[in-house]
Formats: structure tokens, C-alpha cells, sequence
């Protein structure tokens, strides 16, 4: 069969028609085959880029979580700090607000009010105006100034503090407002018995230079008399003279011994030391006075717990000698039964040890409380003044202390504290 022109140009437009077809098909398979090849390429990009933000979002946070408890330790650890630096101080630190709120009271400013851990704060408050705390805080916080190292006397020692240094500042917010004030307040008492114990030596002293060489004279003239009137011959004496020469004696003899206990006064001390048991010496001292008392019919009594001292045994026991010496001729001068007791305790933390002769006579009145000490003041009958004194002197030369007081038993307490060695 033979084809026409027209056949061929027919056969021809259709081969390239379907060449096209092919093309534009295999080109639209490369377009979709790249297009699948990009969102391939572009979905593992995405994938890696959250993959990354996630991870350093997790870090960012774990982080800021470790910093988080890095700065709750760091602020616990300073709480902490500050808590065991108020509670270590030896000073007593009161923190107060404007409406008289107490915000802070540390350990060592309740021991020094005498107020126990769980003390409500009404007595807190009602201790402070006893101690006139309060007032000294009252004028820091009306006039806005500091008031530094002012010197309180207590009323009424509390737990062996008599007087204390006390500093106070007032405390300003960060916009310099007064909200309350601040309060530093420190146990006196030992340097104020130190400068009480100077002051007693000083004076012991210069008693002793001014008053041994005319107690020597005055001695000697005693003795020239007490001698001639050793003379006569009483037996040969009428019998309205005897008595006058008895008196001559009698007296003589009397201001002889006076002379002698005042010149052992005033004799400077000439300690022997040595590491004393003083139960021991309080032992013996007893045993001497005992007889006495037992003789009136009561007895004396030790208790506590004693230390060791530095100190000369001969003399602690003289001291002791004379302090129960003068209770029971206190109790016999009241017709009292004497009830005596050596009371003693040992404070560790200070190295102190305090012994309280106790008894159950008269007592002692407040006003005489620190003139009983005075060389020739008596309030006996037939005392000569200087037994205390003694005892005082002893104490003092011993780098301690004496005080009067009142005894549990309702008389007299002569207490005596001194240094421990341990």
C-alpha cells in the first residue's frame, strides 16, 4: 500500500507530538524527582535544627536549675552562719523594733537576764526595764544616735552579773528609715571586780605603810604598862586598889591582842602557792568551829562541788576559820541554834569557784552590807572589827572576791569567789 503525501506529513506531525509528550513527561519526572529530593533534604534539616534547640533549651535549663540550688545552699549556709555566730557570741545582742518588739535575744543575753530559752516575751520585756535596758534603747531610738560603751549598774545582780557594757545603734532601712535599733550589751563584772580588787590593795597597802610603825610604838607602850602592873603584888594590895590594877591588866591585855590582829592586818600578805584542794581546807576549818557550834547545839554542814585553787593553805584556812567563826557567834548573839552550811559550786566555763558560808542568824542590813569589810567595824558586843577585814584581805591577795548577802536559811551568806586552776 502506498502512501500519500499527506499520509507522511500526518505520520510525521504525530512522531513529534509524541516526542514532545516524551520529553515534557521525562522533564515533569526530573521536576517532581528534585522537588522529592529537596523536601527530603529539607525535612532532615528541620529535624536537626529542633533536635539542637531542643538540647540547648534542656541544658539552659538544667542550668539555671543547678544555679537555682547553688544560690538556696549559698543562702541557707549564710542563714546558718549568721544563726551560729549569734548564738556563739559571748556578748548579748538584743534586737528591737519601734513598737518594743523583740526580735532577736541570743543565748548569752538570756543567761546575763537570767531568762530561760523558752521565756515569754512579756517577762523578756519586764527584765529589760528591771535592768534599765530599756531605757538606754528608748533614748538611742528618740534621738537617732548611737550610744557606745555606757557602763550599767544593775539593780539586782542576776546570775553573778553586777554590771555590764552596753552599746547600742539604731538600724535604718534601705530608704534610711528608723525601724529599729540594736543592742550589744557585755558581762562587767569581772573587770569591775578587778578594779575593786586594785583599789583594795592600794588601800591595804598604804593602811599597812601608814599605821604598822605607830601600832609597833603603841604595842610597846601597852607592854611597859601590862609589865609595871605585872609589879604589884596583889596580895599585898588593899582590896579597894586590887581591882584597879586587875582592870589595869585585864585591859592591857585586851588592846595588846587588838594591836596584834592589826598588825597581822596590816603586815603586807606573803603568799606560799601551791595547788590547793579547798573541800580539804573547808574540812578542817569545819572540824575547828564545829565544837562550837554543836556546843550551842547545831552543827555545820558542806555541800557542792569543790575545785582546785592556787593558793596558800594556811591562809584559805584562816579565812575559812573566820567566816564560820562569825556565824555562829552571830547565831549565839541572836540565841539562835546554829544551822551552817558551806555551800559551794564550780562555774567551768569562767574557771570560778564560789563558797557561801550560809547561816540562819540575824542576817546582815542592806547598809551594812559593804561596811562589815571595814577594819574596826563591828556590830559585836566584844568584837574587835578586823576579822572580815582579814578575811578580805586573804580573798582580794587571792585575785577573788567577798560579798554579803542573804543565806536560803533566812541569815547572813558571806560569799567568796575564787580563780579556779582548771
Amino acid at each position: 500500500m502506498r502512501l500519500t503525501p499527506g499520509a507522511y506529513a500526518l505520520l510525521g506531525l504525530t512522531a513529534l507530538v509524541a516526542a514532545l509528550v516524551t520529553i515534557l513527561t521525562f522533564a515533569l519526572m526530573k521536576f517532581m524527582a528534585a522537588a522529592r529530593d529537596a523536601r527530603r533534604s529539607l525535612g532532615s534539616s528541620s529535624g536537626a535544627e529542633t533536635a539542637l534547640l531542643s538540647a540547648a533549651l534542656q541544658e539552659a535549663v538544667t542550668n539555671l536549675k543547678a544555679r537555682e540550688r547553688a544560690t538556696a545552699a549559698r543562702a541557707d549556709a549564710s542563714e546558718r552562719l549568721a544563726g551560729e555566730i549569734v548564738s556563739s557570741l559571748t556578748a548579748g545582742l538584743l534586737v528591737i523594733g519601734l513598737d518594743g518588739e523583740i526580735r532577736i535575744l541570743n543565748p548569752a543575753g538570756r543567761r546575763m537576764l537570767d531568762l530561760a530559752d523558752d521565756a515569754p516575751p512579756e517577762q523578756i520585756e519586764r527584765s529589760l526595764k528591771e535592768l534599765t535596758l530599756t531605757e538606754v534603747v528608748d533614748e538611742c531610738v528618740t534621738t537617732g544616735t548611737a550610744v557606745v560603751r555606757r557602763s550599767v549598774t544593775l539593780p539586782e545582780p542576776r546570775h553573778g552579773v553586777s554590771h555590764v557594757g552596753v552599746t547600742v545603734s539604731p538600724l535604718f532601712d534601705d530608704r534610711s528609715e528608723l525601724h529599729g535599733a540594736i543592742c550589744l550589751f557585755t558581762d562587767l563584772t569581772a573587770v569591775k571586780d578587778l578594779e575593786e580588787q586594785l583599789r583594795l590593795k592600794d588601800s591595804l597597802a598604804a593602811v599597812g605603810e601608814l599605821t604598822a610603825g605607830i601600832a609597833h610604838e603603841f604595842r610597846n607602850g601597852l607592854a611597859t604598862i601590862h609589865g609595871y602592873s605585872k609589879l604589884f603584888d596583889l596580895k599585898a594590895l588593899p582590896d579597894s586598889y586590887r581591882a584597879y590594877v586587875e582592870g589595869i591588866r585585864a585591859e592591857a591585855e585586851s588592846l595588846g591582842q587588838v594591836v596584834t590582829n592589826f598588825l597581822n592586818f596590816a603586815r603586807p600578805a606573803q603568799l606560799v602557792l601551791s595547788n590547793v584542794d579547798l573541800r580539804s581546807i573547808c574540812e578542817r576549818a569545819v572540824e575547828e568551829i564545829r565544837t562550837d557550834a554543836r556546843a550551842l547545839g547545831g552543827d555545820i554542814e558542806i555541800r557542792g562541788e569543790f575545785a582546785l585553787v592556787d593558793g596558800d593553805e594556811v591562809l584559805l584556812r584562816q579565812a575559812l576559820s573566820n567566816l564560820l567563826r562569825n556565824a555562829v557567834e552571830a547565831c549565839a548573839g541572836s540565841s539562835t541554834v546554829p544551822r551552817i552550811v558551806v555551800q559551794s559550786e564550780v562555774d567551768r566555763q569562767q574557771r570560778l569557784m564560789k563558797v557561801a558560808v550560809n547561816d540562819n542568824g540575824p542576817g546582815i542590813a542592806p547598809a551594812l552590807r559593804e561596811r562589815i569589810f571595814r577594819p574596826f567595824f563591828t556590830s559585836k558586843r566584844n568584837g574587835t572589827g578586823l576579822g572580815l577585814a582579814l578575811v578580805q584581805k586573804i580573798v582580794v591577795f587571792h585575785n577573788g572576791r567577798i560579798v554579803a548577802g542573804v543565806s536560803p536559811e533566812g541569815g547572813a551568806s558571806l560569799q567568796v569567789t575564787l580563780p579556779t586552776t582548771k
